[in-house]
């Protein structure tokens, strides 16, 4: 369901996707902290690039972006040739070699919460040891609900911060930012919580 919605929305997603929401550029100066460049970057759920890749890339370091929606990925590709780009889904994916930093930026709640515990581990063995990941997810505890953007439906589910973070420290993750970027409302915003952490 989110690759075709993604995938009619391109044109309209990137147009609005292209600078910083809140605190993440400062997220993402935490996330690289201390990387000589040029270190490497996996991307997950990278879409067309932009903010995120964009400014890894500013800075000197390698890019490794992968998404399962082909129309993002077309114009990751055109915009920012130096990079690796991938076409596949995160959930299966598996980088060649561990990478000194990752990034799951809005891609989490977009699968199934039964599923996030072993894509936690998962991200864990991408990362060589002491490496950083920089994620989202869900910022409360509701069921799982289709909400649409651009007149296209999309899918979300999430455990509730507590849980995502005790699921975090057992793949071996230590926090260095943990906070909600927007916290729960009483209507349609369900929230999102953002964390930096380091890889033991």
């Amino acid at each position: 369901m989110n690759r075709e919605s993604y995938n009619a929305i391109a044109p309209q997603w990137d147009a609005a996707r292209h600078s910083f929401y809140g605190r993440e550029r400062e997220y993402l100066d935490v996330l690289l902290e201390g990387l000589r460049a040029p270190a490497s970057v996996l991307d997950l759920g990278c879409g067309t690039g932009r903010p995120i890749a964009d400014y890894i890339l500013t800075l000197g370091h390698r890019v490794i972006g992968v998404d399962f929606a082909e129309s993002l990925l077309e114009l990751a590709r055109v915009r920012y040739p130096e990079a690796m780009w991938i076409h596949a889904d995160i959930e299966s994916f598996i980088p060649p070699q561990p990478v000194d930093a990752l990034v799951c930026w809005d891609v989490l709640f977009h699968i199934e919460r039964s599923k996030h515990e072993e894509l936690l581990a998962s991200l864990a063995s991408m990362l060589l040891p002491g490496g950083r990941l920089m994620l989202t997810f869900g910022g409360s505890d509701h069921p799982a609900f289709t909400d649409t953007m651009y007149g296209r439906t999309f899918f979300y589910d999430s455990h509730p911060p507590a849980t995502l973070m005790a699921m975090l420290a057992r793949a071996g993750f230590h926090p260095v930012i943990s906070e909600f970027m927007n916290p729960p409302t009483s209507g349609r915003d369900k929230g999102r919580y953002a964390v930096v952490a380091r890889r033991a």
